[in-house]
């Protein structure tokens, strides 16, 4: 009896050794004289954390401004896009709503990605109010954004302002 329990220590510590020097979920290589251990291909016990299983995506938008308005006494027309790919499409998008929206000579104004924007305008001169150029503000938020275009637009035209418009193309996550 002693002997079969001898044996079966003797084969039971054999087991506890397979993986020789390494950890559990490793592997040794190299030969003697230069040893190491490499983690094992799809083994689950590993107590390191997993890596991002995706990826961040920019997304653009760009507003656009006819500069024949004023020429022509007419009210600006203005084209807007969001959450677009690239610069490039978020410009044409904002190109082609300003023409559509009666302008001649639309030009992008602003472009931004990751964040917000607004547009505050100063009361009309038919309302009274002085006129002039929207004024144009991006910010890590809608709110910052509002908040900025109307205090610049109220600062340099010493009347009170409206927003006109304001949105977000924040970034997206894209799971692999």
């Amino acid at each position: 009896m002693r002997r079969i329990a001898a044996l079966l220590m003797i084969a039971l510590s054999f087991g506890a050794y397979a993986e020789g020097r390494c950890p559990p979920g490793q592997y040794p290589v190299g030969d003697q004289n230069a040893g190491g251990c490499a983690p094992i291909p799809g083994y689950g016990g590993g107590s390191g954390s997993q890596g991002a299983s995706g990826e961040w995506l920019t997304r653009w938008g760009a507003i656009a401004e006819d500069f024949s308005a004023h020429e022509r006494g007419v009210a600006t027309a203005t084209g807007v896009a969001e959450s677009r790919r690239s610069k490039r499409e978020a410009g044409k998008v904002a190109v082609d709503q300003c023409q559509k929206a009666g302008g001649l000579k639309c030009k992008v104004v602003a472009s931004y990605y990751n964040q917000c924007i607004a547009i505050a305008d100063p009361k009309p001169k038919s309302q009274g109010g002085p006129g002039g150029k929207s004024n144009i503000f991006s910010a890590v938020s809608e709110d910052r954004a509002r908040s900025e275009a109307l205090r610049i637009c109220g600062e340099g035209s010493g009347s009170q302002c409206t927003v006109a418009y304001s949105a977000c193309s924040m970034s997206e996550f894209r799971k692999f």
